[in-house]
């Protein structure tokens, strides 16, 4: 009993004193959480005589292999994009609208809302050949068109989800369930990061809501230091990163410098990497606070940059403006940028609701491919863009649910787009059917993607793994391919 009083005294003052000095370092000012989680930690491991994390699993593995890259930008289009009306021209489609599909194609499918005998839907826009690879677009992305020649599409991806969270959630972190470390997180878990005044691994948000929610950037079973850390584009780019009023920057050294004092006792005691891994987030923060400002002011760019980009960069929140900060976060070492822009869910009025969605991105993503490969960093930049699935070459109408001319949830087939170094750009890889519906040349699982993503940043998907719960995981699970089409 004596024993149990001392520890939750411990707990109880340590506690205190975090409070009582009121500091504000962005995610770090939750001082008292992670004193918390510490002492958890420490009664744990007496309790139970284990360490949770030893030192060598908190550090950089090292590459497999020589990288290719240095860095990740992924455009990840929650709410799955059609495909049939961006990429993957079907003129098929025009033929048979309005028709069914033929039994022998629908059978044994399942979707989220229509009959696998809804008629089919004509692609809503035109399309036309563009660059020296004659890779075909949809007439509503006339800017990313112009970079033809910088992209290789791949249009066979398939998925094993046709729900959006699960869905969401297997693309970014190979498992449909929540609790697997992101994709961003293996990689600094993997290889660490360039950057020494901010997070390896952030995230940026536009168009609203996401489905998989912030599990989508959780660094799971890995240590904590490996977690996505959401960026806002207005006012301080991390809540609580600015100082409570009345305590200055030499004021919140010395408390640094105290609680640095105690955390090292700690860990002298008890010997939990976690500890370390605490004192070195209270230090980022620390750094974070005159970084990340000077990061998120775009006065430095010059006008041409920003017409580049459009003008929707002067808007608080808009994908066009996360894409600058991309950019600009690479420049500093960032290892892996993670954009999310909601709204391509079109259950209904497809035609409309691709048009909204281009006009927000198309000028962005062809701006960032160009302002990259302008300044020499294309090369070792890969830049990724994609959703969660595809949409049915089948029309989705439902007047008990308000829905006209849309396009259901299709895993079976949809299209991806991948620019930078080491990537054969100006091909494209895969092909479906003459309705889109399933590849039938080089299908590509959403592992097989997940795979190539890490072979450019020199990992071996096979060989970065963890221990958890007594059996190793990998963000590939037990499958995937490097598409060997796309790298060479």
């Amino acid at each position: 009993m004596q024993t149990s009083q001392s520890k939750s005294l411990k707990l109880s003052t340590r506690r205190q004193l975090f409070q009582t000095c009121g500091v504000g370092l962005g995610k770090a000012a939750l001082a008292s959480m992670f004193a918390e989680e510490l002492f958890a930690e420490e009664l744990f491991a007496e309790e139970f005589g284990t360490n949770s994390l030893q030192a060598s699993e908190t550090r950089p593995r090292g590459h497999h292999h020589p990288p290719r890259v240095k860095r990740v930008i992924y455009l990840f289009m929650a709410g799955a994009p059609s495909q049939l009306d961006l990429f993957d021209h079907k003129p098929k489609l025009t033929e048979l609208e309005g028709q069914p599909l033929p039994a022998s194609v629908i059978a044994g499918q399942r979707y989220a809302f229509i009959q696998p005998d809804a008629a089919v839907l004509a692609p809503r826009f035109k399309f036309k050949k563009h660059g020296e690879s004659g890779a075909e677009f949809s007439e509503v992305l006339p800017h990313l068109a112009t970079v033809a020649d910088d992209l290789a599409i791949i249009r066979t991806v398939h998925t094993d989800q046709f729900n959006h969270s699960p869905a969401q959630l297997f693309v970014n972190t190979g498992s449909p369930i929540p609790g697997r470390p992101a994709m961003g997180s293996w990689l600094t878990y993997g290889i660490g990061s360039d950057a020494a005044d901010l997070p390896g691994f952030v995230v940026l948000k536009s168009g609203g809501n996401l489905s998989g929610g912030a599990a989508m950037w959780s660094s799971g079973f890995l240590p904590g230091e490996h977690q996505g850390v959401p960026f806002r584009s207005s006012g301080d780019p991390i809540l609580n990163v600015s100082n409570p009023q009345g305590i200055t920057r030499q004021t919140q050294r010395d408390t640094l410098d105290l609680i640095e004092k105690l955390n090292q006792q700690q860990l002298d005691q008890t010997g939990l990497d976690e500890i370390t891994t605490r004192m070195e987030s209270y230090e980022m923060a620390y750094r974070m606070q005159t970084r990340a400002p000077e990061l998120m002011d775009l006065n430095s760019e010059d006008t041409a940059t920003l017409s580049l980009y459009g003008t929707s960069t002067k808007d608080s929140g808009s994908f066009a403006k996360n894409c600058l900060l991309a950019r600009r976060l690479a420049e500093r070492g960032v290892r892996f940028i993670q954009l999310y822009h909601s709204g391509w869910d079109h259950h209904s009025n497809v035609e409309n609701g691709i048009k909204k969605q281009c006009k927000q991105t198309d000028q962005a993503c062809a701006a960032l491919i160009k302002d990259l490969k302008q300044r020499g960093m294309l090369e070792d930049t890969l830049v990724v863009w994609g959703g969660e699935f595809g949409r049915t070459p089948m029309v989705e109408a439902s007047a008990a649910l308000g829905r006209q001319l849309g396009r259901d949830h299709h895993p079976q087939a949809f299209s991806m787009w991948m620019a930078g170094g080491g990537i054969r750009t100006g091909q494209t890889i895969g092909k479906t059917d003459e309705l889109g519906f399933r590849p039938i040349e080089n299908p590509v699982h959403v592992h097989d993607i997940q795979a190539t993503i890490l072979h450019q940043l020199g990992i071996n998907h096979e060989k970065l793994t963890f221990t958890y719960a007594g059996r190793p995981f990998r963000l590939t699970d037990v499958h995937g391919h490097v598409i060997r089409p796309l790298t060479g």
